[in-house]
């Protein structure tokens, strides 16, 4: 009974040493009296209890990987603190175990180096402004020298780059210089505008007003010309009764009558108005031969 007791207890140990269950997304190494057996994959695995033995543990998910800070030198012989992060991703579990006894540490060393070597390349203002390239020639450099080593670099990322204080201040007043010269400008150029604009409105108002003094004299010299136009009609007409009363019976003294008026009423304004002696004509024939005269005006103008 103790015999069957022990070969149950002893075949219950070899099922549970035979047995291996890796979970997903993970590799582990196994070894067969200490050489390497082969990748035990994700899910139910079976081995020979005593003689097989998992030695190294995987896990294939990407890895974060915090790279310590360092002090660079740039080439113009600035000295930086960088630091950053860097992505793997193990692809090949037997060369993770037996191609480096620390992959982890080989990675993170060899990022350090090449971000130096990276960064004594360029100077401190190409640092800023080519990260993105800097990260990409850190990742081609620890991706090539990773492949021995069974692990696949998928990104490098720059998190902080740290001049010294004194020149901190020096890019912060070349900033504040910048920003103070495009105010400067565009303060110019909005000055420029508003006396463009200025001189805009005045040229368009001198327009204005030349085209409306244009059209007023315009106006005048049409309301002008329609006075003359009508005083000739009246005189016109005037003249046509003048000699449409001639060719009535009387109507030749009756001209005659109203032009010795008009001349007799004439010297009496002319008297009216002079600031001097005035001289009246002696001898009235004189008046007389203005009427005749005007009479024969008239007549000249009726034939």
């Amino acid at each position: 009974m103790e015999i069957a007791f022990a070969l149950f207890v002893l075949a219950v140990i070899f099922t549970i040493k035979s047995i291996k269950i890796v979970p997903q997304q993970n590799a582990w190494v196994k070894e067969r009296l200490g050489k390497y057996a082969g990748t035990l994959a994700p899910g139910l695995n079976f081995v020979l209890p005593f003689i097989d033995e998992v030695t190294y543990k995987h896990s294939l998910k990407e890895i974060p990987l915090d790279v310590p800070s360092q002090i660079c030198i740039t080439k113009d012989n600035t000295q930086l603190q960088v630091d950053g992060i860097l992505y793997f991703q193990v692809t090949d579990p037997m060369r993770a175990s037996y191609g480096s006894s620390n992959y982890v540490m080989a990675i993170t060393q060899l990022a350090q180096t090449t971000l130096r070597s990276v960064i004594g390349k360029l100077e401190l203002d190409k640092t800023f402004e080519e990260r993105e390239i800097i990260n990409a020639q850190v990742v081609a450099a620890i991706d090539e020298a990773a492949l021995n080593w069974g692990v696949k670099v998928l990104r490098y990322e720059i998190k902080d780059l740290t001049p010294p204080a004194e020149i901190l201040h020096a890019m912060q007043a070349q900033i504040t210089a910048e920003r103070e010269k495009r105010a400067l400008i565009a303060a110019s150029e909005g000055r420029q505008q508003e006396q463009i604009n200025i001189a805009t409105g005045e040229r368009q108002a001198s327009i204005a007003r030349s085209e409306g003094d244009k059209q007023a004299a315009i106006n005048k010299a049409e309301g002008e010309a329609a006075a003359i136009l009508a005083v000739a009609n009246a005189s016109a007409q005037a003249l046509e009764r003048i000699a449409a009363a001639l060719q009535a019976p009387g109507g030749e003294q009756a001209v005659q009558l109203k032009v010795a008026e008009q001349a007799v009423a004439a010297y009496s304004r002319v008297a009216a108005e002079a600031t001097t002696t005035l001289v009246v004509p002696g001898n009235m024939n004189e008046v007389a031969g203005l009427v005749a005269s005007a009479m024969q005006l008239i007549k000249s103008s009726k034939a």
